[in-house]
């Protein structure tokens, strides 16, 4: 692993990189030995910075659950990071654009959970148990790491890219819709851009809830009640630039329009 003295330097650059909504050169470029343990670590000392600031953990992101991400990205496994309250709006925000870098949209499916879930051995069925509801979500995405031949070492040091979330406001039980033929239909300034279903996400969009509370089980943490769980994007991130109004049909699950200033 990375001596920590440099693990602490990564956070201490990926911070000033968030602060000033600039880009730093990749970290596998100038240390090609890096390995996921020590993405995760630097990322942990930025979260833990965050918090002792005062921010407050609302949730986390997967990210890179569907092929359409995968081969948009060049990244063949999911990845997770942290979210934080400042960070989610409402369908009809008006968005400022200088608060991101490298911004992209992605379409989701976000869970909030009734109760706690916890690994290593949690199955679609267990996440599906302990969701509360589903909302459908917009992803923004922020990556302060120079995106051209990046690994995912770079991604998840950089928080996984998450930058915000905008939520719809229909809720859904699992039990009230078959989750995977959730649409989305992401228009830019009027005209349509990308589309997908929410089954493109690991077969099912919760698949991605129990794998992340595999994933904390190894570190013996759990997901707990309440929690915003973003599941991942079921088509390629989409540009944006100031001034862009976006909108995404969800079919059954309505609509989420913002606007980009």
């Amino acid at each position: 692993m990375l001596h920590p003295d440099v693990i602490a330097q990564l956070a201490a650059e990926l911070a000033e990189a968030d602060r000033t909504h600039g880009v730093i050169p990749r970290i596998t470029a100038r240390y090609p030995d890096a390995t996921i343990e020590d993405s995760y670590a630097i990322q942990g000392v930025w979260r833990d910075q965050n918090l002792a600031a005062g921010r407050a953990l609302v949730g986390r992101k997967i990210g890179l659950t569907s092929k359409a991400m995968q081969q948009a990205t060049g990244i063949t496994e999911p990845d997770y990071g942290v979210m934080f309250d400042d960070t989610v709006y409402e369908s009809g925000a008006e968005i400022p654009v200088d608060l991101f870098s490298n911004v992209r949209i992605e379409v989701e499916l976000a869970f909030v959970l009734a109760k706690p879930l916890a690994g290593p051995d949690a199955t679609l069925e267990d996440a599906l148990d302990a969701i509360d509801y589903a909302v459908p979500a917009l992803e923004i995405l922020n990556s302060h790491i120079e995106l051209e031949g990046r690994t995912i070492v770079d991604t998840i040091s950089d928080n996984a890219a998450y930058g915000a979330m905008v939520l719809g406001d229909v809720r859904k039980r699992p039990d009230e819709i078959d989750l995977r033929w959730v649409p989305g239909v992401l228009s830019r300034n009027g005209e349509i851009e990308e589309t997908g279903v929410a089954a493109g996400v690991l077969g099912h969009p919760a698949t991605g809830v129990a794998w992340l509370a595999n994933k904390f089980a190894q570190h013996g943490a759990r997901l707990e009640a309440g929690e915003i769980i973003l599941a991942g994007s079921f088509t390629r991130p989409m540009w944006v630039s100031r001034g862009d109004a976006v909108r995404c049909d969800y079919g059954p699950m309505g609509v989420i329009e913002c606007r980009f200033v």
